[in-house]
This record gives C-alpha cells, sequence and structure tokens, in this order.
C-alpha cells in the first residue's frame, strides 16, 4: 500500500489495488478565514496540482464538513460521478452540491473488496463537542493489505483506546496538531499521540493534520522532539511532510 500526504488531513491512498481519496481540502494558501487569528487558511499551498491528486481517484471519503476536510474547491472540482462515503447525517448536504452516488457509512461496508468500518470519534472533549460536530474514524482493511485505523478528526478518550486495543492496527493514521477551539482540545496533542504510540507499540502511527491551520498548537517538530524525549523511536512514529508518499509493507 501507498499513502500520500497531500496537506491536513488529505490523503491519497493505494489500497487493496484501488485508489481513495480522504477528506479533499484544496482551497488555495491565505484563501479562507482564520480560526485563530493568527493567520488566513490554510497557511500552505497545496504541495500536489489538484488535477495530480485526482487522477486514478476512484473512491471518495468525507469523514465531516468541517471546511478543513471539504471545501467548496474540493465540491467544485472531485467528480460528481465518483462513489462517496460520508458519516450518517451528511448525505443530504453533500448531495446538494451535485453528487450522485453518497453513502452514509452507518457500521460497516465493502467497497471492491475493501472493508471499511465506521469508528467512535471526539472532536474535543466537554462542551466543545457540541460545537465541533459529530466525526467518524474508519478502520480499513483488505486481503494482504495491513490494517489501517484512521483517526479521524478526535481526541484520545476511551472509544479510540478501545478501538485500538481490540482491533490491533498495523498502522494507526492521528491528527496530531494539537489544534484548540476556545482553549479547548479538539484534536490529539503531542502528549496524546505519543500515548497511542505507546498503546500500539507493534503499530506504526503516522501523524497528520499539521502546519496548515492557524488554530494548532503543535508543529511537525515539536512533535519529534517530544517523541524522541518519551524513547518513542523514528521507525514507530512517521511524520510525514506535506506532498510525501510513504509506502508500508503487508503484514507479515
Amino acid at each position: 500500500m501507498r499513502l500520500q500526504l497531500l496537506r491536513n488531513a488529505t490523503l491519497k491512498l493505494d489500497y487493496g489495488g484501488h485508489t481513495i481519496l480522504i477528506d479533499p481540502y484544496f482551497a488555495p494558501k491565505h484563501s479562507l478565514e482564520s480560526f485563530a487569528g493568527r493567520s488566513p487558511n490554510p497557511m500552505v499551498e497545496l504541495p500536489v496540482a489538484i488535477e495530480r491528486i485526482l487522477d486514478g481517484v476512484e473512491l471518495v471519503i468525507v469523514s465531516h464538513l468541517h471546511s478543513d476536510h471539504f471545501d467548496s474547491v474540493a465540491k467544485e472540482r472531485v467528480p460528481k460521478h465518483l462513489p462517496l462515503i460520508c458519516q450518517p447525517g451528511d448525505e443530504a448536504t453533500i448531495s446538494e452540491s451535485g453528487f450522485t452516488d453518497v453513502a452514509p457509512l452507518d457500521d460497516k461496508r465493502v467497497w471492491n473488496g475493501i472493508s471499511l468500518t465506521r469508528c467512535e470519534g471526539s472532536h474535543g472533549i466537554g462542551p466543545v463537542v457540541e460545537q465541533m460536530g459529530p466525526v467518524i474514524g474508519l478502520l480499513i482493511e483488505a486481503p494482504g493489505e495491513p490494517k489501517i485505523y484512521w483517526a479521524g478528526d478526535t481526541v484520545l478518550y476511551p472509544p479510540v483506546e478501545r478501538t485500538i486495543a481490540e482491533t490491533a492496527p498495523d498502522i494507526i493514521v492521528t491528527h496530531s496538531c494539537g489544534a484548540r477551539w476556545d482553549g479547548d482540545l479538539i484534536v490529539m496533542d503531542a502528549a496524546q499521540t505519543i500515548a497511542v504510540c505507546k498503546a500500539a507499540p507493534y503499530a506504526r502511527v503516522i501523524a497528520t493534520h499539521m502546519e496548515a491551520l492557524d488554530h494548532a498548537t503543535v508543529g511537525r517538530q515539536e512533535l519529534r522532539r517530544a517523541a524522541d524525549a518519551a524513547g518513542i523511536a523514528a521507525a514507530q512514529l512517521l511524520i510525514p511532510e506535506d506532498g510525501a508518499t510513504l509506502q508500508l509493507d503487508r503484514p507479515r
């Protein structure tokens, strides 16, 4: 399998002989409002042209409708005929943008031999969750491929810990920028990402959703320093740059 981090949470995944695009965020640099008053968003450009990102894509997954996961440019540029999987409750809004094959992931779905299982997530803890709204994670599986747990926009809390313990994924993708909303943590920070590594020492953890938004509090270098101090090997915690492609072995 190959996984390319485009920017923020946007991933292009070659898996089980198919190509999947996750959470397309195509807005030009500084074209959207600030979240924290530091800078317009996104703070960096896409590292790859949109045409190249879309080349070969067969399935689109949209975890939730925040603008940094599915923006107006993506709604315009992603081909409307492509099958699109979303969380329950978002299908009507996405269909209103012209997409013709939208399916909510209520529990589990198999698409072209790839199993997609909905996992719980919490976009923060406490009152901020109501402001952020519901989110989902995904367990992605196919014969002969590593089992992927894409945690999504969530903090580390008991349901995420249970998913890791019960499913023993080979790869865990975290959102690790420590973004805060009105002071509340709404995705994982360095400490929580390190806790994920310690909870799954057998897995490779891929930290994404970094250095693209102005409400983030953790950068790549800071996360690496914290991981080094905690004894987490670079081979276990991967912190890719935007545009980087990781080619990951099949499980033995």
